[in-house]
């Protein structure tokens, strides 16, 4: 199992559990918040166990602060750096990540009332984060993957 410092454990814990937040975040309300992190704790149990001892340990990580845009751009930041560095020093470990980002993100904006315009939108967001450094063949699905090219009839 690769090692990793306190404060590079803690940059790939912020990265996931500050992404289900941002999802979760789009759709406000009480209800809403609470199904969503049922949700987003189910998937994230669900991971295979290498990606769930990323995400063990080390105590409560603080959110980030400041305006909404700052506390996204600073999640999304710290995204890219997590997946930085699960490439650099597991990228086996770095491709479970990914995907359990992405299960956890869609299983937050599906638990209650459907996936609303602003959760499509900052999972976008997140999917650029997750993808910025990443050879194409290996980055995984996007959404525009189902459109058809732009210069073929719908």
């Amino acid at each position: 199992m690769t090692e990793f410092t306190e404060s590079e454990h803690d940059t790939i814990r912020l990265g996931a559990f500050g992404a289900i937040a941002l999802v979760s975040k789009a759709d406000p309300g009480f209800f809403s918040t609470f199904k969503e992190s049922m949700a987003g704790s189910q998937a994230l149990a669900a991971a295979p166990e290498s990606v769930r001892d990323l995400l063990r340990g080390g105590g409560f990580v603080s959110p980030p602060r400041g305006t909404p845009e700052q506390v996204d751009a600073e999640v999304l930041d710290t995204l890219r750096q997590a997946t930085a560095l699960l490439d650099a020093k597991d990228p086996a470990a770095a491709a479970g990540y990914r995907e359990v980002i992405r299960a956890a993100s869609d299983a937050v904006a599906n638990a209650s009332k459907g996936v609303s315009d602003e959760e499509r939108a900052v999972i976008a967001r997140i999917e650029a984060a997750l993808t910025a450094a990443v050879p194409a063949d290996a980055a995984g699905p996007t959404a525009d993957a189902a459109l058809p090219p732009a210069d073929s009839p719908a």
